[in-house]
């Protein structure tokens, strides 16, 4: 197996964060989120890959200070955690996850909670794969997202949803409205610029809101704060692909 390393504030600047590495056109967006896991890092936000120039990594964070809206005190909250390409099957997803339990273990938290869809999402974690890894099912949502638990304190509470992501509805009622984070390299880029440029074509009113603190992300409609697409107030989709022009007819067709 390739060695997995850490990322923090002395190496970041010279390390690939894994996504967009390649994307000349999501170069601002990438420095973006190379500055928010600055701050992050600060926070305990945990960033760790492999050393290889590939998508095979893990984030994660204390939920009090994760950016999504759960609540789940003492428990560590995974955010991103991929395994692509040629690495698939090969152990580094348990890898990664023993790192992010033992870290918590050692931290003397409750366990490990994650958001993904109750049904696969796009830009969420395998549910299926993360149940047989040991997580249960705590809560769901009815428009399609679940919060999953791996305890390490068999007393502890569940972790919850915020109220804030119960209804699966946004203060907007008319048109689109967008909500994203740095969390991704690829969110500002598309909710700013294509995202823009598709509802201007389409004579759609938009509104674009970056949750720009983890306070704002704590309290937002969406436990899907890398990007989240409302139509008419509802929640639609994660999928980011939707800002393109030659994807939003075909995710929307249904909706508009």
């Amino acid at each position: 197996m390739e060695e997995i390393i850490i990322l923090n504030k002395n190496n970041i600047d010279k390390e690939h964060i894994c996504c967009a590495f390649s994307d000349k056109k999501s170069r601002e967006s990438y420095e973006a989120k190379k500055q928010w896991l600055k701050k992050e890092f600060d926070n305990g936000y945990v960033f760790r890959r492999i050393n290889a120039r590939a998508k095979v990594f893990i984030e994660y964070a204390p939920a009090e200070k994760g950016w999504v809206p759960v609540i789940a005190p003492e428990y560590i909250i995974i955010n991103c955690f991929w395994v692509s390409g040629q690495y698939k099957s090969k152990g580094y997803g348990k890898a990664l996850l023993q790192m992010a339990l033992d870290d918590a273990r050692e931290m003397g938290k409750n366990g490990l909670i994650t958001v993904a869809g109750t049904t696969k999402f796009h830009f969420m974690s395998d549910t299926k794969w993360l149940l047989r890894q040991g997580f249960e099912i705590c809560e769901k949502l009815p428009y399609g997202f679940s919060l999953l638990v791996k305890k390490i304190n068999l007393e502890a509470p569940n972790p919850e949803f915020a109220k804030s992501v119960k209804s699966g509805e946004c203060e907007n009622k008319t048109g689109l409205t967008a909500y994203y984070t740095n969390r991704c390299p690829f969110s500002e880029l598309y909710a700013t610029t294509f995202l823009v440029e598709t509802a201007k074509k389409r004579n759609i009113p938009l509104k674009v809101i970056k949750l720009d603190s983890i306070e704002n992300a704590m309290n937002a409609p969406t436990p899907a704060t890398i990007f989240s697409l409302f139509c008419n107030g509802k929640f639609v989709t994660t999928d980011i692909s939707v800002c393109m022009d030659s994807r939003f007819d075909k995710i929307m067709s249904n909706i508009i």
